[in-house]
């Protein structure tokens, strides 16, 4: 038998422990997995609203960034400046998907107990 090795395997250490740690380590995985699974489809389904030019422009995203509504307040529409209203779109939307983007970061960070995972 070589040297450092014999029935138990390697260095003389039983299976038994290690072969235990690392079932754990892999139900801990699967949980988490199905956790992140679980946690991403509800984000994807969750709703963000947000609202620019003091309430004149409001925006509705879902977590997979999809414009679910935007509603846009008669008094902002004025045809000779149709770029502020541009403006005030753009910066309603974008905010709603940075609220989207913070809530999924912030869950998932939770969820891995940061670890360092990049999400």
């Amino acid at each position: 038998m070589a040297k450092g090795f014999n029935s138990r395997g390697l260095g003389g250490m039983g299976g038994g422990m290690n072969m235990n740690m690392n079932m754990n380590m892999i139900k801990q995985a699967q949980k988490m997995q199905q956790d992140m699974m679980k946690m991403q489809q509800e984000l994807q389904e969750k709703e963000y609203t947000a609202a620019a030019g003091g309430g004149v422009v409001t925006a509705t995203v879902n977590g997979k960034h999809e414009l679910k509504n935007l509603e846009i307040d008669p008094e902002a529409v004025d045809p000779d400046d149709v770029e502020m209203l541009q403006d005030l779109i753009v910066a309603a939307v974008n905010e709603a998907m940075r609220s989207a983007d913070n809530d999924a970061s912030s869950s998932m960070q939770k969820l891995t107990g940061g670890l360092g995972l990049p999400f």
